[in-house]
Protein backbone atom coordinates (compact mmCIF):
# COMPACT_ATOMS: atom_id res chain seq x y z
CA UNK A 1 0.00 0.00 0.00
CA UNK A 2 1.40 3.40 -0.98
CA UNK A 3 1.97 6.05 1.66
CA UNK A 4 -0.37 9.07 1.33
CA UNK A 5 1.25 12.25 0.12
CA UNK A 6 1.84 14.62 3.05
CA UNK A 7 -0.29 17.74 3.09
CA UNK A 8 1.13 21.24 2.91
CA UNK A 9 3.08 22.32 6.00
CA UNK A 10 1.21 24.22 8.71
CA UNK A 11 2.23 26.02 11.86
CA UNK A 12 -0.02 26.29 14.94
CA UNK A 13 -2.05 29.22 13.57
CA UNK A 14 -2.82 27.69 10.17
CA UNK A 15 -3.39 24.26 11.74
CA UNK A 16 -5.98 25.68 14.15
CA UNK A 17 -7.87 27.37 11.30
CA UNK A 18 -7.75 24.20 9.19
CA UNK A 19 -9.04 22.08 12.08
CA UNK A 20 -11.94 24.47 12.69
CA UNK A 21 -12.79 24.47 9.01
CA UNK A 22 -12.84 20.68 8.98
CA UNK A 23 -15.36 20.82 11.84
CA UNK A 24 -17.50 23.32 9.95
CA UNK A 25 -16.75 26.16 12.39
CA UNK A 26 -15.92 29.75 11.50
CA UNK A 27 -12.87 31.13 13.30
CA UNK A 28 -13.53 34.61 14.70
CA UNK A 29 -10.69 36.97 15.52
CA UNK A 30 -10.52 40.39 17.23
CA UNK A 31 -8.44 43.43 16.29
CA UNK A 32 -7.04 43.82 19.79
CA UNK A 33 -3.87 45.48 21.04
CA UNK A 34 -2.78 47.07 24.32
CA UNK A 35 0.50 48.69 25.28
CA UNK A 36 0.50 47.29 28.81
CA UNK A 37 1.68 43.65 28.86
CA UNK A 38 -0.72 42.71 31.67
CA UNK A 39 -3.69 44.09 29.71
CA UNK A 40 -2.51 42.35 26.54
CA UNK A 41 -2.18 39.06 28.40
CA UNK A 42 -5.63 39.52 29.94
CA UNK A 43 -7.05 40.18 26.49
CA UNK A 44 -5.58 36.96 25.08
CA UNK A 45 -6.90 35.01 28.07
CA UNK A 46 -10.39 36.44 27.54
CA UNK A 47 -10.33 35.61 23.82
CA UNK A 48 -9.25 32.05 24.60
CA UNK A 49 -12.17 31.68 27.04
CA UNK A 50 -14.78 33.18 24.71
CA UNK A 51 -17.75 31.04 23.70
CA UNK A 52 -16.53 30.87 20.13
CA UNK A 53 -13.83 29.30 17.98
CA UNK A 54 -11.15 31.96 18.22
CA UNK A 55 -7.58 32.87 17.48
CA UNK A 56 -5.78 35.62 19.35
CA UNK A 57 -4.47 38.93 18.05
CA UNK A 58 -1.70 41.23 19.16
CA UNK A 59 -2.12 44.49 17.26
CA UNK A 60 0.94 46.73 17.38
CA UNK A 61 1.06 50.44 18.19
CA UNK A 62 1.54 53.31 15.74
CA UNK A 63 5.12 54.08 16.84
CA UNK A 64 6.19 50.52 16.12
CA UNK A 65 4.30 50.60 12.83
CA UNK A 66 6.39 53.51 11.53
CA UNK A 67 9.65 52.30 13.05
CA UNK A 68 9.92 54.95 15.78
CA UNK A 69 11.09 52.60 18.50
CA UNK A 70 12.58 55.43 20.58
CA UNK A 71 9.13 57.00 20.92
CA UNK A 72 7.63 53.65 21.93
CA UNK A 73 10.32 53.21 24.61
CA UNK A 74 9.68 56.74 25.93
CA UNK A 75 5.94 56.07 26.08
CA UNK A 76 6.54 52.93 28.12
CA UNK A 77 8.94 54.76 30.42
CA UNK A 78 6.61 57.65 31.21
CA UNK A 79 3.38 55.65 31.21
CA UNK A 80 1.87 57.31 28.13
CA UNK A 81 -0.97 55.32 26.58
CA UNK A 82 -0.29 53.41 23.37
CA UNK A 83 -2.83 52.25 20.80
CA UNK A 84 -1.29 48.81 20.54
CA UNK A 85 1.46 46.51 21.79
CA UNK A 86 5.06 47.70 21.14
CA UNK A 87 6.58 44.30 20.42
CA UNK A 88 10.01 45.70 19.49
CA UNK A 89 10.29 47.88 22.60
CA UNK A 90 9.27 45.19 25.09
CA UNK A 91 11.92 42.64 26.13
CA UNK A 92 11.44 39.25 24.51
CA UNK A 93 10.81 37.64 27.93
CA UNK A 94 7.87 39.99 28.48
CA UNK A 95 6.31 39.15 25.13
CA UNK A 96 6.75 35.44 25.78
CA UNK A 97 4.94 35.90 29.10
CA UNK A 98 2.09 37.62 27.25
CA UNK A 99 1.93 34.85 24.65
CA UNK A 100 1.88 32.18 27.34
CA UNK A 101 -1.69 33.20 28.19
CA UNK A 102 -2.83 32.23 24.70
CA UNK A 103 -0.83 29.01 24.79
CA UNK A 104 -2.41 28.07 28.11
CA UNK A 105 -5.82 28.76 26.57
CA UNK A 106 -5.07 26.65 23.51
CA UNK A 107 -5.35 29.43 20.93
CA UNK A 108 -2.64 30.55 18.48
CA UNK A 109 -1.83 34.24 17.99
CA UNK A 110 -1.39 36.47 14.96
CA UNK A 111 0.55 39.74 15.16
CA UNK A 112 -1.03 42.59 13.15
CA UNK A 113 0.90 45.79 12.53
CA UNK A 114 0.33 47.98 9.42
CA UNK A 115 4.00 48.62 8.63
CA UNK A 116 5.36 49.32 5.14
CA UNK A 117 8.93 48.55 6.26
CA UNK A 118 8.57 45.92 8.99
CA UNK A 119 12.07 44.44 9.36
CA UNK A 120 12.27 45.15 13.09
CA UNK A 121 8.81 43.66 13.60
CA UNK A 122 9.70 40.46 11.76
CA UNK A 123 12.93 40.21 13.76
CA UNK A 124 10.81 40.38 16.93
CA UNK A 125 8.49 37.68 15.58
CA UNK A 126 11.49 35.48 14.98
CA UNK A 127 12.80 36.06 18.52
CA UNK A 128 9.44 35.24 20.12
CA UNK A 129 8.41 32.42 17.78
CA UNK A 130 5.07 33.92 16.68
CA UNK A 131 4.13 31.95 13.57
CA UNK A 132 1.47 34.23 12.04
CA UNK A 133 1.38 37.84 10.89
CA UNK A 134 -0.07 39.82 8.00
CA UNK A 135 0.31 42.73 5.59
CA UNK A 136 2.00 42.99 2.22
CA UNK A 137 4.20 45.18 0.01
CA UNK A 138 1.26 46.99 -1.59
CA UNK A 139 -1.48 46.71 1.02
CA UNK A 140 0.66 48.06 3.86
CA UNK A 141 2.38 50.71 1.77
CA UNK A 142 -0.09 52.62 -0.39
CA UNK A 143 -2.97 53.06 2.06
CA UNK A 144 -0.92 53.69 5.21
CA UNK A 145 2.37 55.37 4.39
CA UNK A 146 4.41 57.69 2.21
CA UNK A 147 7.15 55.08 1.88
CA UNK A 148 8.08 54.60 -1.80
CA UNK A 149 6.55 51.42 -3.17
CA UNK A 150 9.99 50.27 -4.35
CA UNK A 151 11.29 50.42 -0.77
CA UNK A 152 8.25 48.61 0.61
CA UNK A 153 8.58 45.82 -1.95
CA UNK A 154 12.27 45.36 -1.14
CA UNK A 155 11.57 45.44 2.59
CA UNK A 156 8.77 42.89 2.39
CA UNK A 157 10.92 40.58 0.23
CA UNK A 158 13.57 40.58 2.96
CA UNK A 159 10.94 40.10 5.67
CA UNK A 160 9.36 37.10 3.95
CA UNK A 161 12.74 35.45 3.58
CA UNK A 162 13.57 36.25 7.21
CA UNK A 163 10.29 34.74 8.37
CA UNK A 164 11.04 31.40 6.71
CA UNK A 165 13.87 30.99 9.25
CA UNK A 166 11.20 29.92 11.75
CA UNK A 167 11.50 26.54 10.05
CA UNK A 168 14.92 26.22 11.68
CA UNK A 169 12.99 25.92 14.96
CA UNK A 170 10.44 23.45 13.56
CA UNK A 171 7.71 26.06 12.99
CA UNK A 172 6.06 26.82 9.65
CA UNK A 173 5.28 30.56 9.33
CA UNK A 174 1.95 31.84 8.06
CA UNK A 175 1.46 35.18 6.30
CA UNK A 176 -1.86 36.84 5.48
CA UNK A 177 -2.24 39.35 2.66
CA UNK A 178 -4.08 42.54 3.55
CA UNK A 179 -4.63 43.10 -0.17
CA UNK A 180 -8.36 42.46 -0.02
CA UNK A 181 -8.80 45.54 2.16
CA UNK A 182 -6.58 48.30 0.76
CA UNK A 183 -8.44 51.52 1.63
CA UNK A 184 -11.42 49.56 2.92
CA UNK A 185 -14.16 50.96 0.69
CA UNK A 186 -15.22 52.42 -2.67
CA UNK A 187 -12.85 50.02 -4.44
CA UNK A 188 -14.62 47.60 -6.81
CA UNK A 189 -14.07 43.98 -5.74
CA UNK A 190 -12.01 42.84 -8.73
CA UNK A 191 -9.07 45.03 -7.69
CA UNK A 192 -9.25 43.85 -4.07
CA UNK A 193 -9.23 40.23 -5.21
CA UNK A 194 -6.40 40.81 -7.69
CA UNK A 195 -4.10 42.54 -5.20
CA UNK A 196 -4.71 39.85 -2.58
CA UNK A 197 -3.80 37.08 -5.04
CA UNK A 198 -0.76 38.99 -6.32
CA UNK A 199 0.53 39.47 -2.78
CA UNK A 200 0.00 35.75 -2.19
CA UNK A 201 2.14 35.06 -5.25
CA UNK A 202 4.76 37.50 -3.91
CA UNK A 203 4.81 35.63 -0.60
CA UNK A 204 5.25 32.31 -2.39
CA UNK A 205 8.10 33.71 -4.49
CA UNK A 206 9.93 34.66 -1.30
CA UNK A 207 9.58 31.32 0.42
CA UNK A 208 6.22 31.24 2.22
CA UNK A 209 4.24 28.00 1.99
CA UNK A 210 1.27 28.85 4.22
CA UNK A 211 -0.81 31.95 3.41
CA UNK A 212 -4.25 33.45 3.79
CA UNK A 213 -5.82 35.85 1.32
CA UNK A 214 -8.25 38.52 2.41
CA UNK A 215 -11.38 40.28 1.28
CA UNK A 216 -13.23 43.07 3.10
CA UNK A 217 -17.01 43.21 3.33
CA UNK A 218 -18.23 45.98 1.01
CA UNK A 219 -21.58 47.55 0.12
CA UNK A 220 -23.54 44.68 -1.44
CA UNK A 221 -23.81 41.13 0.00
CA UNK A 222 -24.49 39.50 -3.38
CA UNK A 223 -21.49 41.21 -4.94
CA UNK A 224 -19.34 40.19 -1.97
CA UNK A 225 -20.38 36.54 -2.33
CA UNK A 226 -19.33 36.64 -5.97
CA UNK A 227 -16.02 38.25 -5.04
CA UNK A 228 -15.28 35.54 -2.46
CA UNK A 229 -16.08 32.86 -5.03
CA UNK A 230 -13.70 34.55 -7.48
CA UNK A 231 -10.97 34.71 -4.83
CA UNK A 232 -11.32 31.02 -3.98
CA UNK A 233 -11.22 30.09 -7.67
CA UNK A 234 -8.08 32.13 -8.31
CA UNK A 235 -6.36 30.58 -5.29
CA UNK A 236 -7.12 27.13 -6.71
CA UNK A 237 -5.77 28.14 -10.12
CA UNK A 238 -2.71 30.21 -9.20
CA UNK A 239 -1.63 29.04 -5.73
CA UNK A 240 -2.74 25.40 -5.64
CA UNK A 241 0.34 24.01 -3.91
CA UNK A 242 0.18 26.29 -0.89
CA UNK A 243 -1.62 25.79 2.39
CA UNK A 244 -4.18 28.57 2.21
CA UNK A 245 -7.48 29.86 3.46
CA UNK A 246 -9.68 32.93 2.93
CA UNK A 247 -10.16 35.56 5.64
CA UNK A 248 -13.06 38.02 5.55
CA UNK A 249 -12.92 41.43 7.24
CA UNK A 250 -16.00 42.97 8.75
CA UNK A 251 -16.61 46.28 6.97
CA UNK A 252 -13.48 48.44 7.19
CA UNK A 253 -15.02 51.83 6.40
CA UNK A 254 -17.12 54.29 8.41
CA UNK A 255 -18.89 52.16 11.00
CA UNK A 256 -22.50 52.50 12.27
CA UNK A 257 -22.82 54.70 15.35
CA UNK A 258 -25.71 52.79 16.92
CA UNK A 259 -24.91 49.50 18.68
CA UNK A 260 -27.83 47.79 16.96
CA UNK A 261 -26.71 49.00 13.54
CA UNK A 262 -23.15 47.89 14.26
CA UNK A 263 -24.28 44.45 15.38
CA UNK A 264 -26.46 44.02 12.31
CA UNK A 265 -23.46 44.83 10.14
CA UNK A 266 -21.29 42.38 12.08
CA UNK A 267 -24.01 39.73 11.75
CA UNK A 268 -24.14 40.33 8.00
CA UNK A 269 -20.37 39.82 7.87
CA UNK A 270 -20.65 36.53 9.77
CA UNK A 271 -23.34 35.26 7.40
CA UNK A 272 -21.28 36.37 4.41
CA UNK A 273 -18.24 34.51 5.75
CA UNK A 274 -20.22 31.27 5.96
CA UNK A 275 -21.91 31.64 2.59
CA UNK A 276 -18.71 32.77 0.90
CA UNK A 277 -16.53 29.95 2.21
CA UNK A 278 -14.22 32.06 4.38
CA UNK A 279 -12.41 30.19 7.14
CA UNK A 280 -11.78 33.19 9.37
CA UNK A 281 -13.60 36.44 10.17
CA UNK A 282 -11.96 39.61 11.51
CA UNK A 283 -14.53 41.07 13.91
CA UNK A 284 -15.36 44.67 14.79
CA UNK A 285 -17.31 45.91 17.81
CA UNK A 286 -20.10 48.45 18.35
CA UNK A 287 -17.49 50.74 19.92
CA UNK A 288 -15.58 51.12 16.61
CA UNK A 289 -17.25 54.42 15.68
CA UNK A 290 -16.28 56.02 19.00
CA UNK A 291 -13.09 54.64 20.55
CA UNK A 292 -10.83 51.65 21.03
CA UNK A 293 -12.99 48.79 22.38
CA UNK A 294 -12.46 47.15 25.74
CA UNK A 295 -11.60 43.50 26.24
CA UNK A 296 -15.20 42.78 27.24
CA UNK A 297 -16.56 44.48 24.11
CA UNK A 298 -14.18 42.49 21.93
CA UNK A 299 -15.29 39.22 23.50
CA UNK A 300 -18.98 40.12 23.20
CA UNK A 301 -18.52 40.86 19.49
CA UNK A 302 -16.67 37.58 18.95
CA UNK A 303 -19.46 35.63 20.63
CA UNK A 304 -22.15 37.48 18.68
CA UNK A 305 -20.43 36.75 15.36
CA UNK A 306 -19.98 33.09 16.31
CA UNK A 307 -23.68 32.71 17.19
CA UNK A 308 -24.79 34.25 13.91
CA UNK A 309 -22.35 32.12 11.90
CA UNK A 310 -23.44 28.91 13.64
CA UNK A 311 -27.06 29.60 12.66
CA UNK A 312 -26.25 30.30 8.99
CA UNK A 313 -26.42 27.29 6.63
CA UNK A 314 -23.59 27.09 4.07
CA UNK A 315 -24.47 28.36 0.60
CA UNK A 316 -25.72 25.74 -1.84
CA UNK A 317 -26.24 27.94 -4.89
CA UNK A 318 -23.30 29.53 -6.67
CA UNK A 319 -23.23 33.33 -6.67
CA UNK A 320 -24.27 34.85 -10.02
CA UNK A 321 -21.32 35.72 -12.26
CA UNK A 322 -21.26 39.42 -13.15
CA UNK A 323 -17.62 39.37 -14.23
CA UNK A 324 -15.61 39.87 -11.03
CA UNK A 325 -13.51 36.75 -11.63
CA UNK A 326 -12.73 37.64 -15.25
CA UNK A 327 -11.83 41.23 -14.34
CA UNK A 328 -9.58 40.16 -11.45
CA UNK A 329 -7.88 37.57 -13.65
CA UNK A 330 -7.27 40.21 -16.33
CA UNK A 331 -5.68 42.54 -13.78
CA UNK A 332 -3.46 39.75 -12.41
CA UNK A 333 -2.31 38.72 -15.89
CA UNK A 334 -1.60 42.34 -16.85
CA UNK A 335 0.74 42.60 -13.86
CA UNK A 336 2.48 39.27 -14.43
CA UNK A 337 3.20 40.24 -18.04
CA UNK A 338 5.49 42.99 -16.70
CA UNK A 339 8.15 40.60 -15.48
CA UNK A 340 8.83 37.24 -13.80
CA UNK A 341 9.60 38.86 -10.45
CA UNK A 342 6.23 39.62 -8.80
CA UNK A 343 7.61 42.53 -6.77
CA UNK A 344 9.14 44.20 -9.82
CA UNK A 345 5.93 43.56 -11.77
CA UNK A 346 3.85 45.18 -9.02
CA UNK A 347 6.04 48.29 -9.05
CA UNK A 348 5.81 48.56 -12.84
CA UNK A 349 2.06 48.01 -12.73
CA UNK A 350 1.56 51.00 -10.45
CA UNK A 351 4.03 53.12 -12.42
CA UNK A 352 2.02 52.49 -15.60
CA UNK A 353 -1.40 52.71 -13.97
CA UNK A 354 -2.20 49.06 -14.69
CA UNK A 355 -3.09 48.93 -11.01
CA UNK A 356 -4.67 52.08 -9.57
CA UNK A 357 -6.42 52.32 -6.20
CA UNK A 358 -9.37 54.75 -6.17
CA UNK A 359 -8.98 57.74 -3.84
CA UNK A 360 -5.52 56.65 -2.70
CA UNK A 361 -3.20 59.66 -2.33
CA UNK A 362 0.13 57.82 -2.21
CA UNK A 363 2.65 59.37 -4.67
CA UNK A 364 3.20 56.00 -6.38
CA UNK A 365 -0.50 55.54 -7.11
CA UNK A 366 -1.69 56.98 -10.44
CA UNK A 367 -4.90 58.28 -8.88
CA UNK A 368 -6.90 58.22 -12.10
CA UNK A 369 -9.32 55.42 -11.19
CA UNK A 370 -12.61 56.18 -9.48
CA UNK A 371 -15.21 53.88 -7.99
CA UNK A 372 -18.79 54.66 -7.05
CA UNK A 373 -21.86 53.02 -5.55
CA UNK A 374 -24.61 52.24 -8.03
CA UNK A 375 -28.32 52.68 -7.38
CA UNK A 376 -28.39 48.95 -6.58
CA UNK A 377 -25.74 49.39 -3.89
CA UNK A 378 -22.96 47.70 -5.86
CA UNK A 379 -19.44 49.04 -6.28
CA UNK A 380 -18.52 49.86 -9.87
CA UNK A 381 -15.93 51.75 -11.86
CA UNK A 382 -16.81 55.34 -12.70
CA UNK A 383 -13.55 55.38 -14.63
CA UNK A 384 -10.72 52.82 -14.55
CA UNK A 385 -7.81 55.08 -15.46
CA UNK A 386 -5.28 53.05 -17.44
CA UNK A 387 -6.25 49.71 -15.92
CA UNK A 388 -7.27 46.99 -18.40
CA UNK A 389 -10.86 47.14 -17.24
CA UNK A 390 -13.91 47.49 -19.46
CA UNK A 391 -16.56 49.80 -18.06
CA UNK A 392 -20.18 49.40 -19.15
CA UNK A 393 -22.13 52.28 -17.73
CA UNK A 394 -25.85 51.77 -17.15
CA UNK A 395 -28.52 53.51 -19.18
CA UNK A 396 -28.24 57.23 -18.60
CA UNK A 397 -24.53 57.38 -19.29
CA UNK A 398 -21.41 57.75 -17.23
CA UNK A 399 -21.90 58.73 -13.56
CA UNK A 400 -21.09 62.28 -12.61
CA UNK A 401 -17.65 63.07 -11.24
CA UNK A 402 -17.43 62.58 -7.49
CA UNK A 403 -17.70 65.80 -5.49
CA UNK A 404 -16.48 66.22 -1.92
CA UNK A 405 -20.07 66.03 -0.67
CA UNK A 406 -20.71 62.98 -2.82
CA UNK A 407 -17.58 61.29 -1.50
CA UNK A 408 -18.61 61.88 2.11
CA UNK A 409 -22.06 60.49 1.37
CA UNK A 410 -20.57 57.43 -0.33
CA UNK A 411 -18.12 56.84 2.52
CA UNK A 412 -21.04 56.85 4.98
CA UNK A 413 -23.31 54.70 2.79
CA UNK A 414 -23.00 51.48 4.81
CA UNK A 415 -23.09 53.15 8.23
CA UNK A 416 -26.15 55.18 7.28
CA UNK A 417 -27.99 52.16 5.89
CA UNK A 418 -27.46 50.07 9.01
CA UNK A 419 -28.12 52.91 11.44
CA UNK A 420 -31.31 53.87 9.61
CA UNK A 421 -32.49 50.27 9.81
CA UNK A 422 -31.83 50.28 13.55
CA UNK A 423 -33.45 53.60 14.40
CA UNK A 424 -37.14 52.57 14.03
CA UNK A 425 -36.64 50.02 16.83
CA UNK A 426 -35.32 52.66 19.25
CA UNK A 427 -37.08 55.51 21.02
CA UNK A 428 -36.12 59.15 20.33
CA UNK A 429 -34.25 59.52 23.62
CA UNK A 430 -32.21 56.39 22.96
CA UNK A 431 -31.36 57.52 19.45
CA UNK A 432 -30.07 60.86 20.73
CA UNK A 433 -28.05 59.08 23.40
CA UNK A 434 -26.59 56.55 20.96
CA UNK A 435 -25.56 59.04 18.32
CA UNK A 436 -24.15 61.70 20.63
CA UNK A 437 -20.42 62.18 20.28
CA UNK A 438 -18.39 59.62 22.17
CA UNK A 439 -21.36 57.83 23.73
CA UNK A 440 -21.76 54.08 23.53
CA UNK A 441 -24.59 53.47 25.99
CA UNK A 442 -26.93 50.58 25.26
CA UNK A 443 -30.71 51.01 25.54
CA UNK A 444 -32.85 48.37 27.26
CA UNK A 445 -32.88 45.09 25.36
CA UNK A 446 -29.78 45.69 23.26
CA UNK A 447 -27.46 44.74 26.12
CA UNK A 448 -29.22 41.38 26.36
CA UNK A 449 -29.14 40.90 22.60
CA UNK A 450 -25.41 41.51 22.34
CA UNK A 451 -24.11 40.19 25.64
CA UNK A 452 -22.58 43.63 26.19
CA UNK A 453 -23.37 45.14 29.55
Amino acid sequence: MSTPEPGPPRGPFAAAVAAARARGELVVQPRMGFGDPAAMRAGLTAVARARATTVGTITLDSYTRVGDQAAAVRALADGSPLNGYPIVAHPVEVTRWVLAAAQEGGVPVQVRHGSARPEEIFAALLRTGVDATEGGPVSYCLPYSRVPLRDAVDSWARCCETYTRLRDFGVEPHLESFGGCLLGQLCPPSLLVAVSVLEGMFFRQHGLRSVSLSYAQQTCPEQDEEALAALRRLIDELLPELDSHVVLYTYMGVYPRTPEGALRLLGAAARLAVRGGAARLIVKTPAEAHRIPTIEENVAALEHAARVAAAEPPARIAAPDTGIYAEARTLIEAVLELGPDVGVALRRAFERGHLDIPYCLHPDNAGRARGYITAQGRLAWARPGRMPVRVDHPAGGRPAEMTSDGLLTALSYVATRYDDAALPTLGPESVRELTSKGETSYPPGIGQLTSIT
